[in-house]
């Protein structure tokens, strides 16, 4: 890297569900992944959005996830590729935000591969927008170590949730990534829209889905009301249509009770990501730090501590850190790592947490509950001696002789793999081992033997 004073670095984020440029003063653009195709006229960003419930058979919001030079097999769009709509919204972007700076570093989002980055380069380039960096997401928000933890970095797109497992040996580093599909945005919008929708009904009579008009209404107000939600228990809601003003509340409990299948799916996954023995450090982007109850789940649930960045934190993360990057001779690869620039934390280990369901006593398999104690209770295809075991003999592919166990261990209840197939918890590949919890259903082999913990009054063994 070599500096260069003539010249000015501004810093993008792309995620569809806001993709945002900032210089070192303010954040310049952030507009969401919409396409809204109006009589030839392809319109991007905000006025996509504003009629994504009016138009829906108009719109397009996957391009940036599933970007590629395919033609869209929509038939409005079929003379349109993903491409094509990535290439006129970052055209839009680059025509907003120039005057402010002439070179661009760009955190890139998890879902995003290689083949998608690369024909993102190409597309920039045709544009002549003059990216010299492009940068993992994660890595980019990751500006201070977490002593005494392991850090997971989590976000959130319009139809994904992405997590980040981060090793932290003198630099944030990325160690690797996981997409949890059908996680994200648009999945919590549709359900708050819907129970918000029921609230209006039932209090004032008024129905917010009957139109189009008025469902986009709800839309343009969500954000405004969960932000309202995250420090009030309850929440006024208000839209005005055709001059007359509808209102209703809903408490915030019935919000975060109705984002609850997508909060569980992130956190289940969460909890494969970290063996048993580790503490968790859990850093949430601005949106997932945006989501009502998200942190008090994923703290509940996965243990050890929550902590949210502040609104363009993954862009301002790039400012300081890639100040002097020029675009080498051999063009721009993606860096997977970055020093610190802000002062560590250190995290105290704590007791193992109380989680709400309590703590398994025994695991249920074939209408048998076996205890689990201090002394590991096997699984695996062949018995050994006098040890506690269960055997799964049983012709089943995927399952190793010596597969697993299960312990009580310093208040918590560990699952170890031994195998060479793996062990999964909740559906997620676990990582050597993990903690679990009362309803955990544990999976070995393939299509495999499933177990559930459960939690019993008298532990009295098998």
């Amino acid at each position: 890297m070599t500096g260069n004073c003539a010249l000015t670095l501004l810093a993008a984020h792309i995620n569809d569900a806001g993709i945002s440029v900032l210089d070192a003063d303010r954040i310049l653009y952030r507009e969401p992944g919409f396409a809204l195709l109006e009589d030839d006229n392809l319109i991007t960003g905000i006025p996509a959005f504003e009629n994504a419930r009016i138009k829906p058979r108009r719109i397009q919001n996957r391009y940036w996830s599933e970007l590629r030079t395919d033609p869209l097999p929509d038939r409005r769009f079929q003379h349109l590729s993903p491409a094509d709509l990535v290439s006129r919204q970052l055209e839009q972007v680059w025509q907003q935000v120039s005057s402010s700076g002439d070179r661009l570093v760009i955190a890139v989002p998890a879902y995003m591969k290689s083949e998608n980055l690369g024909l993102f380069l190409g597309i920039a380039n045709e544009i002549g927008v003059p990216i010299v960096g492009l940068i993992d997401a994660a890595v980019a928000a990751t500006r201070r170590e977490y002593r005494g933890a392991v850090l997971t970095h989590v976000d959130m797109s319009l139809h994904a949730a992405s997590l980040s497992r981060m090793s932290q040996n003198g630099q944030a580093q990325l160690e690797r990534s996981a997409i949890i599909e059908d996680c994200g945005l648009m999945s919590l919008y549709d359900g708050w829209i819907r129970v918000i929708s029921d609230a209006f009904v039932k209090q004032s009579r008024f129905d917010p889905l009957h139109t189009a008009e008025t469902e986009q209404l709800l839309l343009d107000r969500l954000n405004d009301w969960l932000v309202a939600a995250s420090s009030r228990d309850v929440v006024a809601l208000d839209i005005e249509y055709m001059g007359i003003s509808h209102n209703a509340a809903i408490e915030s409990l019935h919000l975060v009770s109705a984002a609850a299948p997508v909060y569980q799916k992130i956190a289940s996954q969460l909890r494969a990501v970290y063996r048993a023995e580790e503490t968790p450090a859990i850093q949430l982007s601005d949106r997932a730090a945006r989501m009502p109850g998200l942190a008090d789940m994923l703290a509940a649930r996965v243990g050890g501590e929550v902590f949210l960045l502040e609104p363009g934190a993954t862009a301002r993360g790039l400012i300081t850190r890639c100040r002097d990057m020029q675009r080498g001779e051999g063009g721009v690869s993606l860096i997977r790592h970055l020093p610190w620039d802000q002062a560590a934390i250190t995290i105290e280990t704590a007791d193992a947490p109380e989680v709400a369901s309590g703590q398994p006593t025994h695991l249920l398999f074939e209408n048998t509950a076996y205890a689990i104690d201090g002394r590991p209770l096997l699984l695996g295809s062949q018995p050994g001696g006098d040890e506690r075991w269960i055997d799964l003999r049983a012709e089943m592919p995927g399952v190793s002789r010596r597969h697993c166990s299960l312990v009580r261990k310093n208040g918590q209840c560990v699952i170890e793999d031994y195998s060479r197939y793996g062990t999964f918890l909740n559906g997620h590949k676990i990582d050597g081992s993990a903690v679990l919890q009362v309803g955990d259903l544990v999976r070995l082999g393939t299509p495999g033997f499933e177990l559930r913990l459960i939690m019993t009054e008298a532990d009295d063994g098998a």
